[in-house]
């Protein structure tokens, strides 16, 4: 049997234990409420709030996030919607005119933009083709791809050397491409 001694160290330190472990619970809760106390948006800085009315501004606060979130949801799925008519246009459009070709001149700029389907590619190279050996300088090239419409888009420089007519029969051959 123990004495009764070690039963009062036992007892004394055991209860030390506990106020010990109870003294860091408190601590790391106290700790846990400043850092949540942070995080959510204050309207008066300066009177401090008890720990419970702090508690109930958080749970306010995040379910405002949580409706501001479901609203944001619906909005994109509602453009997502607006997007998938649409691309179901987009692809009306590809099935049903594959190449659109639109060349425009504005002083010794060219410009020319290709419309086509993603199977119709080897139009944008026969375009840059077309242009080198009318020696035009291609200056820049671009391309946006939507769906399944692709949008190239041609910047040429012309020289003083090349006529209205050059203009037009480079419009000539490439609107044979078109359908």
């Amino acid at each position: 049997m123990m004495s009764n001694s070690a039963k009062s160290i036992k007892s004394s330190s055991t209860k030390r234990d506990r106020k010990t472990v109870e003294k860091d619970r408190r601590n790391t809760l106290k700790i846990l409420y400043s850092e949540l106390n942070t995080l959510i948006p204050r309207d008066d800085a300066s009177s401090p709030k008890a720990i419970p009315d702090q508690i109930d501004d958080a749970t306010n606060y995040i379910k405002q996030l949580k409706s501001n979130i479901e609203n944001l949801k619906q909005t994109r799925d509602n453009i997502l919607g607006v997007g998938r008519v649409s691309s179901s246009r987009t692809s009306y459009y590809s099935k049903n005119s594959p190449v659109q070709i639109e060349v425009r001149l504005n002083g010794s700029a060219l410009l020319v933009t290709l419309i086509t389907g993603l199977e119709c590619q080897f139009v944008f190279t026969e375009a840059i083709r077309i242009l080198h050996e009318e020696n035009i300088e291609v200056v820049n090239a671009n391309y946006c791809v939507t769906g399944n419409i692709v949008l190239h888009t041609i910047h040429a420089q012309i020289g003083e050397a090349v006529t209205t007519d050059t203009v037009a029969r480079i419009t000539q051959r490439l609107k044979k491409f078109e359908l």
